[in-house]
């Protein structure tokens, strides 16, 4: 095939994709957000060092093997989900090259992204999963969250003018208070039980004392949600009204989630359930500061 030939192909196959950006941009997106749940259930399941190195599974093997049970089939399987997702990643990048502009830009990010995570999750592997390295991996898998609703918006968002000074302030100040309570959320997982393998170390903190710093966090998450959703809808913004009372919908069921399993001793499903809501308060947080911006 010579080079003519070559982009020809390239040609077809971008027209191709193109047609299905859109639905490429909701893989994007579902696709990262299930990283983070499967990610949670390697934690949960005390995975983490199924495949005890990086980027091999063991010292002489790429791949997992019968000796390291299940922990292994299960860390390994975790790994192979990245090309799953780089796939996606690279299919979307195709898509929109022709267009250009922030939406091929905003997919290189998350194309990009993807290797620069698996290099964190070898990291986290090869520091015998430090919870502060661990907290950084889950939290760079948010951000990516939060720029494939941006993607979204930039193809498919409803038109709207720009709000009003005072709703932008605001759902700024709920994204701040978003990515605080987020955070905290790493430090309540790395100090408690749940550390991906029994040998792993803790954080050292009070789980009980920084559990409650998060929930004051989230509920000072909730008020400025509320206060937000009350603005735009006095200011007739209506679509971030209805995108921060979507928000404070996951923030409520993310909260009760978060009590009902401090006080049954975390079982791993409600954590489970409980790193998706973050992702899904992740993906809330970027719906309504884009919002706030004019799409015509």
């Amino acid at each position: 095939m010579d080079r003519r030939d070559a982009a020809t192909r390239l040609g077809e196959l971008q027209r191709a994709l193109a047609v299905r950006i859109v639905p490429l941009a909701w893989a994007n997106l579902v696709a990262n957000v299930g990283i983070v749940v499967t990610g949670g259930a390697v934690r949960l399941t005390g995975s983490g060092l199924g495949c005890p190195t990086w980027p091999k599974c063991t010292e002489t093997s790429y791949t997992t093997h019968g000796a390291l049970g299940v922990h292994g089939v299960i860390e390994f399987g975790n790994r192979l989900l990245t090309y799953v997702l780089l796939a996606i990643a690279l299919a979307f990048v195709v898509a929109a090259w022709r267009r250009g502009g922030r939406v091929r830009a905003l997919g290189l990010v998350v194309l990009a992204g993807i290797p620069a995570q698996a290099v964190v999750g070898g990291i986290t592997v090869l520091t015998d999963l430090n919870p502060w390295v661990v907290a950084g991996h889950l939290l760079v898998s948010m951000a990516m969250v939060g720029v494939c609703v941006w993607i979204l918006d930039d193809l498919s968002g409803p038109a709207r003018p720009a709000s009003s000074v005072p709703s932008r302030r605001l759902a700024w100040a709920s994204f701040a208070s978003g990515w605080l309570a987020l955070w905290l959320g790493t430090v309540v997982t790395g100090s408690g039980p749940h550390s991906g393998d029994l040998e792993s170390r803790r954080t050292g903190l009070d789980p009980e004392i920084v559990s409650h710093v998060h929930g004051f966090s989230v509920w000072l998450l909730v008020l400025l949600t509320v206060a937000l959703a009350v603005v735009a809808r006095r200011r007739g913004d209506a679509w971030l009204a209805r995108f921060a009372i979507v928000l404070l919908a996951v923030e409520l069921a993310q909260g009760l989630l978060g009590y009902v399993q401090f006080f049954t001793d975390l079982p791993e499903i409600l954590v489970g359930l409980h790193m998706l809501g973050a992702a899904l308060v992740s993906a809330g947080l970027a719906r309504v500061v884009v919002t706030t911006y004019r799409r015509g």
